[in-house]
This record gives C-alpha cells, structure tokens and sequence, in this order.
C-alpha cells in the first residue's frame, strides 16, 4: 500500500505540532521549577515536597503552561486546531497518571498532585483550544 505524500506530510505536521507544544509546556514547568529551586522556594531535587502551598503553586503554573502548550499546538496544527489540543491534553492525562504512579511507590510528594493534574489535563487542552480559536477567528 503506498502512503500519498501529502497524506504522510500532514501526519508528519501534527506529529510535529503536537510534540512542539508538549515541549514548549514541559519547558516552561521544568523551567519554572529549576528557577524555584534555585532560589530555595522548593526543596532541593529528589526530596519530597509536601508542603500544600509550594504544591498549589507548582499547580497554579503547570495549568497556565498546559494551556499554553495546548494553544501552540493549535497554532502549529495542520488543520482542526481542537482535535490537535484535545491529543496533547489526552498524552498529558495519560502521563499524569504514570506520574500518579509513580507517587504511589516513591516518596515524591502528596498524591493528590497527580491526581489534579490528570484531572485537568482535557480542560487545560480544551482552553487552550478555545484561545486559540477566539484569537484566530474570522473578523467580521
């Protein structure tokens, strides 16, 4: 069976487009939290953090930055911008239950970190949808 071109590019671009946002997301949490820990708000690496507030604060961010990785992945998609955002929200949720997992066997922090971050992993994904949707509609 051969594959059209155009049909491998466009998979090749959401590929791409989905990717690109997951990074761009994971970037900016990753990099919000070496920045933390840098200036001693977070304890150092590989020791637990519990405290409510520092985990409410590396929650408030991680939403604001899945939404963004979300709205780049609409910007980058090929085509139906919705779709693209609701896959990355859906790869989000799926690693944020084997993070949740892996809070279970390891003393990483309070489960119920994973836990709200998979739960809104899709509503993360669809805003920023609907952003870039409301940036990017037609003007009448």
């Amino acid at each position: 069976m051969v594959i059209p071109k155009s049909y491998s590019r466009t998979l090749l671009r959401s590929s791409g487009a989905v990717l690109l946002g997951i990074v761009v997301g994971a970037a900016l949490s990753l990099g919000t939290d070496q920045v933390l820990h840098v200036v001693k708000v977070y304890p150092p690496w590989g020791q637990p953090m519990y405290d409510p507030g520092l985990n409410l604060l590396a929650l408030a961010y991680r939403i604001v930055f899945n939404i963004a990785g979300c709205y780049v992945i609409a910007w980058a998609a090929p085509y139906g911008p919705m779709g693209h955002a609701l896959t990355g929200g859906l790869i989000g949720l799926v690693l944020s239950l084997a993070g949740g997992l892996a809070a279970m066997t390891a003393d990483l922090g309070p489960l119920w970190y994973p836990v709200v971050l998979a739960l809104t992993a899709l509503p993360c994904a669809w805003l920023g949808g609907v952003v870039y949707r409301r940036r990017h509609a037609p003007k009448a």
